[in-house]
């Protein structure tokens, strides 16, 4: 399962960057595609981040 969220993460920042590019070349408005790939990039790195945290003893 977590192979499929990573999976999933990293499909989704593809496209968020595809979107990205096509923004550069003025297709599509900028403000709209730099949110979506900032968040794409923020969530990809909070779940690599919490994934294997200690979590004390208990």
């Amino acid at each position: 399962m977590r192979k499929a969220y990573i999976a999933g993460m990293i499909l989704f920042f593809l496209i968020s960057f595809s979107v990205q590019m096509l923004a550069l070349i003025r297709l599509i408005p900028l403000y709209i595609s730099s949110p979506i790939l900032f968040l794409s990039i923020l969530v990809f790195f909070s779940y690599l981040n919490n994934r294997n945290k200690f979590k004390g003893f208990q």
